[in-house]
C-alpha cells in the first residue's frame, strides 16, 4: 500500500494509526493507550522493574512512540538505555496531531520523535533513546537487553517477523533473567519462543483480546 498513515480514534478515546504499508492498525481497536498500559508496562515494564537502578530496553516498532513515552513517564529514577527498530518512520506531522499528551508533556512527547536516527541521544537525564531505522535482522547493539516489548505488526501481515530465526537472534541479545512482553498469543509464535529456549506464560489479554504472552529467558 502507498500513502500516509491515517490517524484513527480507538474505543478508550487515544488515537491509533492504519499503516499506508501494512493496511494494518498500529494498536486495538479497542484502546491504543489501554493496551500499551497493559501489555508494555503491566506485563512488561512492571514485571522487570523491581530492584533495579538501570535497565536495557529493546523495543520492536517504534511506531507512534507510546510505549517509549509511557515507559518514560512509569521510569521514576531508574535509568534507561531504549533501543527501537523501525522501518518505516511516522511523520512528524502526523506525531503533532497525536492525542496521548498535552500540556508540559507534549514537548518531551515529540523530543522522542525529534532526536536523529542511528545514534544515542539523551531525550532527559535518565533516558537515551536509539533509534534504528531498518529492518530487526540488520541490528548489531553494543548491550544486552533486559526487557523487549514485541509489537511488530501482526503475524499475518509481517510473517517475517515471528519465526524462530528472529526470536533466535532476540533471545541471544537478551540477559538472563530478561522478558519478552508481546501482544500476540497464537500458538505458531509461542512454539517458536518455546524452540529458541523461552519458558512461555499466557496472561489475559488487554480489553478485547483473551490472551497474551510474556517469555522468559531464565538461563
Amino acid at each position: 500500500m502507498t500513502g500516509k498513515n491515517e490517524i484513527v480514534k480507538t474505543q478508550d478515546g487515544s488515537h491509533s494509526l492504519i499503516s499506508a504499508h501494512y493496511g494494518e492498525m498500529y494498536h486495538s481497536k479497542h484502546g491504543a493507550m489501554q493496551e500499551s498500559l497493559h501489555v508494555f508496562i503491566k506485563n512488561g515494564w512492571d514485571l522487570r522493574r523491581q530492584g533495579i537502578s538501570s535497565i536495557n530496553i529493546f523495543e520492536m516498532g517504534f511506531g507512534t512512540g507510546l510505549n517509549a513515552w509511557l515507559t518514560f513517564k512509569h521510569s521514576k529514577q531508574v535509568a534507561i538505555n531504549y533501543y527501537t527498530v523501525e522501518t518505516h518512520p511516522v511523520s512528524i506531522q502526523t506525531v503533532e496531531q497525536l492525542n496521548y499528551v498535552g500540556g508540559n508533556d507534549r514537548e518531551q512527547f515529540l523530543k522522542f520523535h525529534q532526536v536523529d536516527w542511528n545514534q544515542w541521544e539523551s531525550v532527559s537525564p535518565t533516558f537515551s533513546l536509539y533509534k534504528f531505522k531498518g529492518e530487526l535482522q540488520q541490528i548489531e547493539p553494543d548491550m544486552k537487553f533486559d526487557l523487549v516489548y514485541y509489537d511488530a505488526f501482526a503475524p499475518s501481515a509481517q510473517p517475517e517477523l515471528w519465526t524462530e530465526a528472529i526470536f533466535k537472534k532476540l533471545y541471544d541479545l537478551m540477559n538472563t533473567g530478561a522478558i519478552l512482553s508481546t501482544y500476540c498469543a497464537k500458538g505458531s509464535v509461542k512454539r517458536a519462543l518455546k524452540a529458541v529456549g523461552f519458558n512461555i506464560e499466557s496472561v489475559p489479554g488487554p480489553p478485547g483480546k483473551r490472551e497474551m504472552t510474556i517469555a522468559y529467558k531464565r538461563i
